[in-house]
């Protein structure tokens, strides 16, 4: 596994959290922290990956590779507001 920041993520999440995701400001729903993406820590497999609270460590988001296609989730984050 892999140990990259939020930035990495930022092509496949494009469509989900607006013309530029690394800005893209979350609220982890453990802690209550709010910062941008690309100030997460991202575990990346060659399945997929997950964004983690750089403070508290919740899972942020959650992306897995499929045969089918790509599967994106953000079961830890309250809040994801377009930064622009």
């Amino acid at each position: 596994m892999t140990l990259l920041d939020g930035n990495a993520l930022a092509g496949v999440l494009l469509g989900y959290l607006g013309s530029e995701p690394t800005l893209a400001t979350l609220r982890c729903s453990g802690c209550g922290t709010v910062g941008a993406l690309a100030r997460t820590r991202v575990h990346a497999s060659p399945m997929g990956s997950v964004a983690r609270c750089p403070h508290c460590d919740d899972v942020l988001v959650t992306v897995v590779d499929a045969p089918g296609g790509t599967w994106v989730g953000i079961p830890g984050a309250r809040v994801a507001i377009d930064a622009e």
